[in-house]
């Protein structure tokens, strides 16, 4: 099995209209830039919110290129190297009581 075939595979299963073409080489290119350029797990995230923006506005060819494009331009842009701290969360300072020694064991706690 190839990628075109997985591809139809997968668009009769999730019901996607078959005249509807994937250019499979941008998605590509696009989750490539983003693993590198901010981390690996963005990248097939990335192409989730791409289909899904695509899907909104149509999914013609043209506007799945205009908005792989601005993604791809966010990525390479990216500043935050992965395992970075978010600059919000260095905002916060909350003191957490350190109860290492105390046993919890059979404590219930509720939910």
């Amino acid at each position: 099995m190839n990628l075109h075939d997985w591809i139809d595979e997968l668009s009769d299963v999730l019901d996607i209209d078959a005249e509807i073409e994937v250019d499979e080489g941008l998605v590509l290119d696009l989750a490539r830039v983003v693993a590198h350029a901010v981390e690996r797990p963005a990248a097939p995230v990335t192409a989730y919110l791409l289909g899904l923006a695509a899907g909104t506005r149509g999914a013609d060819p043209a506007t799945v290129e205009a908005l792989a494009a601005r993604a791809q331009t966010l990525a390479e842009g990216w500043d935050r190297p992965a395992g970075a701290p978010d600059p919000d969360d260095a905002a916060i300072t909350v003191d957490v009581p350190d109860d290492s020694g105390v046993d919890h064991t059979g404590e219930a706690f509720e939910r």
